[in-house]
């Protein structure tokens, strides 16, 4: 089977961007799932029922997040629909859950999605998190999405499951790093994958309000940049029966 999974869809500008190129992805590349991180995919930042369903629409079977889950209190009940999911990590007290199980009658697809805590929130320790979930979960194709600052802290966490899940892809930096891989001869694995928005900016945003709050110190709220979009993401190659990652492709779409 193949899932192509893609990197941190910024505002409406990033959501039209799918719309256009995914349905000609997908076909290209005849994908199974998509999985998308939508968690900046609303003008500003988060996730509200607007942005998620231009997910949707786009080809997302499942929505993953990140620390901006709950950046907007008047859509948490986007976390009803379980294909929509948040760092696990938050606690059962959150709204939602942080992972979602697919039925595709000849097999089952697992989604995962964590959250880092180096430079970050101070949640639950992602490791242990992991590990409570893996005891419940049905299959053996695993998707990790974790959403996290450190390399060094992925990097970990993707020699941690090794050989236990099929693939931990991180997200939240949205620049996609050079190391796509295959841990242990089971598991794929890259840093970050990256973004979608427009590529003439500083991670999506406008890069003279970000140089100038950067070099000025000047109290200015962030806006979506505009101009032309690419896609950051991932192509992976899995058996079901046995939930190995045989093969681990970088994409870059503009």
């Amino acid at each position: 089977m193949k899932l192509l999974f893609i990197g941190d869809v910024v505002g409406n500008i990033g959501c039209q961007f799918l719309r256009k190129r995914l349905p000609q992805l997908k076909h290209q590349y005849q994908t199974d799932v998509v999985i998308i991180n939508g968690e900046n995919s609303a003008d500003g930042n988060g996730i509200t029922s607007f942005s998620a369903q231009q997910l949707f629409q786009a080809g997302a079977d499942v929505i993953t997040t990140g620390n901006h889950a709950f950046q907007r209190k008047s859509d948490f009940r986007i976390y009803e629909n379980s294909t929509i999911i948040r760092p696990a990590n938050y606690g059962d007290a959150c709204p939602g859950n942080g992972f979602t199980v697919l039925d595709f009658g000849n097999c089952q697809i697992a989604v995962i999605n964590l959250a880092g805590v180096l430079f970050m929130e101070a949640l639950e320790n992602p490791f242990d998190t992991i590990d409570s979930i893996l005891s419940s979960i049905p299959t053996k194709n695993i998707f990790v999405d974790f959403h996290a600052e450190a390399t060094s802290e992925k990097k970990a966490m993707g020699f941690y499951l090794a050989q236990r899940v099929t693939a931990v892809l991180g997200t939240h930096t949205h620049v996609q790093t050079a190391d796509a891989c295959i841990l242990s001869d089971h598991t794929g694995y890259i840093t970050d994958v990256g973004m979608t928005g427009a590529e003439n900016s500083v991670l999506g945003m406008d890069k003279k309000i970000a140089l100038d709050r950067m070099h000025l110190h000047l109290p200015l709220r962030y806006r979506e940049a505009t101009g032309n979009c690419w896609m950051n993401a991932v192509l992976l190659d899995f058996d079901q029966k046995c939930g190995k990652c045989t093969k681990i492709t970088s994409l870059i779409v503009r």
